[in-house]
């Protein structure tokens, strides 16, 4: 039996967590599950005509780098809600929490050897930042977002090392023999061989990736902080309230949209034609591309708490929190589910399809994990993978299935 005593979940900030997961699964599977470079091959097999480029714009200034942006905001704020809870109990937050990350990052690790763009290690490593910051000052925790979001590192690690990779050499371009050999990879090898690739080259190419001129890790760090501000703030409690800044929220939104595409124009236009990243010009492009994904983010966010604040979009919005209440169950199986449909251990249509049947595919399998979520739990307190990571957290086995009479 549940506690009566246990906090009400609020249901927007699940239903806002399954929408951020269905903008994932989008990009995932118009990538086809890659997770890394792509060969000049694969762009033109899924490009057959206009609808596949108009897929490509629509998932290049709607959701790459945007709903990433979204679950690691949640990621920040579910931290905020686990520590504010701990304060009416005896536990030690600090340390029940670093244990929690540390299980978060071994199943994180078993699902980067099926597919490593898995951003649940990521999560783990820099949970442990979060700690230093439970004491600090909102001025501390927005000033410190500001740096980390405008790309700072970036310039710092540049200038010590101008070199794409920080960890690997090779040729990772689209034509390169790396890309190639990663790609023949995913096309023909069996489970186990992808295993060994992710577990090795793919995790020095996450790294680089998240630590290198991409920046990753960083802006994921300053959406944590973000989220730590706003559940300090309590904007979710009291989303209704009519004197949230959300107007304002949006213009400054818009803003960064419409900037972020001007400064990236910029350094890609002063990069030349054949735009090499090994230049200043590239890097102040780059910035311009993660400004314009945190306004666009923003503007997501508005739009999705006005919309929850209107009868009718509530209804439709609300059918994603059964899906965010099993949001990394349903993340690490959409991940298998993925990777099946287009590696050569499984079905492997990576490169087969074009990109209007990936992103319908897509929506396909939005649509059945939710319906799936909701049915499950109808009949269980929570998803398997939730369940496994609060029970080993608490060293305590939950009750899983729902008891007839509740």
């Amino acid at each position: 039996m549940i506690s009566k005593n246990k906090p009400a979940r609020i249901t927007i900030i699940d239903a806002l967590r399954g929408f951020a997961l269905a903008g994932i699964v989008l990009v995932h599977m118009t990538e086809n599950y890659i997770g890394g470079p792509i060969t000049e091959d694969f762009t033109t097999n899924t490009h057959s005509g206009i609808l596949d480029y108009i897929v490509d714009g629509f998932v290049l200034l709607l959701l790459r780098g945007k709903f990433f942006a979204l679950f690691s905001f949640l990621f920040g704020l579910s931290f905020f809600i686990q520590l504010d809870r701990s304060k009416s109990t005896s536990a030690n937050f600090q340390k029940r929490f670093l244990w929690r990350l540390v299980i978060l990052f071994i199943i994180g690790y078993a699902h980067h050897l099926f597919y490593r763009g898995d951003i649940l290690t990521i999560y783990a490593v820099l949970g442990v930042l979060l700690i230093p910051f439970r004491k600090a000052s909102n001025t501390v925790v927005l000033v410190t977002a500001a740096v980390l979001l405008i790309g700072l590192a970036r310039f710092i690690i540049f200038g010590l090392n101008p070199e794409i990779h920080l960890l690997m050499d090779g040729d990772y371009t689209p034509g390169g023999a790396d890309t190639q050999a990663y790609y023949e990879v995913l096309q023909s090898a069996g489970i186990l061989g992808v295993f060994q690739s992710n577990a090795t080259e793919g995790m020095l190419m996450k790294m680089d990736f998240q630590l290198g001129i991409f920046s990753r890790a960083y802006l994921t760090l300053g959406f944590f902080l973000l989220g730590l501000y706003i559940g300090r703030e309590r904007w979710f409690q009291r989303f209704r309230d009519p004197s949230l800044p959300l107007g304002n929220l949006m213009w400054t939104g818009g803003i960064l949209f419409v900037v972020g595409i001007a400064i990236a124009g910029f350094g890609f236009f002063k990069s030349g034609p054949e735009a090499q990243l090994e230049s200043w010009y590239a890097m102040i492009g780059l910035t311009g591309i993660d400004v314009n994904n945190i306004g666009m983010t923003i503007i997501i966010f508005v739009l999705f708490i006005w919309g929850y604040r209107k009868k009718f979009w509530e209804r439709f919005l609300a059918t994603f929190a059964p899906y965010g209440r099993m949001a990394l169950s349903n993340y690490v199986l959409q991940s298998v589910i993925g990777t099946f449909l287009f590696y050569g251990w499984g079905l492997g249509y990576i490169g087969e399809l074009t990109n209007r049947w990936t992103f319908l595919l897509g929506i396909v399998l939005i649509a059945m994990q939710m319906v799936f979520s909701k049915w499950w739990l109808n009949h269980f307190h929570y998803g398997p993978l939730e369940w496994a990571w609060r029970s080993i957290t608490h060293f305590k086995r939950y009750p899983m299935r729902k008891s007839n009479t509740q």
